[in-house]
């Protein structure tokens, strides 16, 4: 196991010196990584030799508790053996020698007040001091309707509680006992010498127990549980679909996530995920829609009807004269998705018009002259002065490129073609 800072540029003493009348906040102390060796016991041990000679009583009478304190822990980790007793039995079995618990974390709580292990994070604690159990995460996927209108739906999942028959113990009363393998820690350690002075120390999950640290003999044990402690259990969830959420947010049921003995249950959290739509996007609060228009519409004004998320027929009107350009955006105010708590007040909707052309020849040539006596008339044809070359604008297939790039392309290999093959034989001639 090996203990790593996460921020190198922390002091060691500031872990030291955490309630010691000494102002170093939690988030100061910051996370630690379990994983502990024999490198970080040596720099904690002087830190603890330099605390031991500024808190010693000739320079600082008043500081005669913490001097011991700093002593106690000093003794136990500077010696092999009583560390080793401490790591499995606690303070308390090593005052009286053997026995107890507690483990390796009441030395640094005992000093740190709170325990070293608090900061790591793999175990959470709720506020009553009891070990927090895992969230459960669930996907739930809504569909633009749903977050617009609100939706109510059951969520059936399955999940472990504690045993009715046994209350969670797994058996009769008195039938758990402490599994002798592990001696109730639930790990085993092993420790493996790297090279002289440098160990390693390594922990497994116990294979006698299941990291559970009890044992139950096969014929005490619960009938309904196996000895399990707990079973499954189908829970049906009713989840309200606020008006106005979005995708990715949570819906949280405190407290009903798997039940385990003297664990606090986590929670189970539903995570948004918005299913894509075939006419809407959504940007925050507001909408985007596409909308095709012909030119006579661009020109002249139009009027169309769709469909909304609630189901509303909206009609869309342009007057005539107000023409609309391929690719310009226009607005419904008001007409967006609903404010998450707030339901009255709405977003915008954006309509993007794309313009349709008529196709090629589509109407008669004698017609074109009336067509464009009614269109804006044309600009002036500037006089060109010299020598003038006409050409003929073509269909362009973006697919396939510009026939000027493959023509340059053409020239650059043979051109590089040309230079390596002049290149190599000029040298060779050059040494010859």
């Amino acid at each position: 196991m090996v203990l790593r800072w996460e921020c190198p540029t922390v002091p060691m003493e500031v872990l030291l010196l955490r309630n010691l009348d000494v102002k170093v906040s939690t988030q100061q102390v910051f996370k630690l990584v379990f994983i502990c060796n024999l490198f970080f016991l040596n720099l904690l041990l002087k830190a603890y030799r330099k605390l031991a000679k500024e808190y010693h009583p000739d320079k600082n009478p008043n500081a005669g508790d913490k001097f011991k304190e700093i002593s106690f822990a000093y003794e136990v980790l500077s010696n092999p053996e009583k560390r080793e007793l401490y790591d499995r039995y606690g303070e308390q079995g090593l005052r009286e020698g053997s026995g107890g618990g507690g483990g390796m974390d009441d030395i640094f709580s005992h000093i740190f007040g709170g325990g070293l292990f608090s900061f790591m994070g793999n175990q959470s604690r709720s506020r009553n001091g009891r070990r927090r159990g895992e969230d459960m995460m669930h996907p739930l996927k809504v569909s633009l309707e749903d977050l617009y209108n609100g939706k109510t739906t059951k969520l059936q999942l399955s999940k472990n509680v504690l045993c009715s028959a046994c209350s969670g113990q797994g058996g009769k009363s008195g039938a758990v006992q402490k599994c002798s393998a592990c001696r109730g820690r639930g790990v085993r350690i092993m420790i493996r010498q790297l090279a002289p002075g440098m160990v390693q120390q390594m922990q497994s999950v116990c294979s006698d127990c299941n990291g559970e640290g009890e044992v139950i003999n096969e014929k005490d044990r619960c009938k309904k549980c196996e000895g399990k402690k707990v079973i499954k259990e189908v829970k049906i969830l009713e989840v309200h679909v606020d008006k106005g959420m979005k995708h990715g947010q949570r819906i949280t049921f405190t407290g009903e996530a798997d039940q385990a003995p003297g664990v606090e249950p986590g929670d189970i959290v539903l995570l948004l995920q918005e299913k894509e739509h075939e006419v809407f996007q959504r940007d925050g609060n507001d909408l985007h829609m596409t909308y095709k228009i012909g030119l006579v519409e661009a020109l002249c004004g139009f009027q169309f009807t769709f469909k909304h998320l609630d189901g509303r027929q909206i009609v869309v009107k342009y007057p005539p004269g107000k023409v609309i350009e391929p690719g310009c955006v226009r607005v419904v105010r008001g007409e967006g998705m609903p404010q998450y708590r707030n339901p009255f007040e709405k977003g915008d909707l954006y309509i993007k018009f794309d313009v349709q052309f008529p196709e090629n020849n589509w109407i008669n040539p004698d017609k074109l002259s009336e067509l464009e006596d009614l269109l804006p008339s044309r600009p002036e044809v500037p006089n060109i002065i010299g020598d003038t070359e006409e050409v003929e604008l073509q269909e362009f297939d973006s697919t396939r490129g510009s026939g000027g790039g493959q023509r340059r392309e053409a020239y650059n290999d043979s051109s590089d073609e040309e230079s390596s093959s002049h290149h190599g034989p000029g040298v060779q001639c050059a040494h010859q």
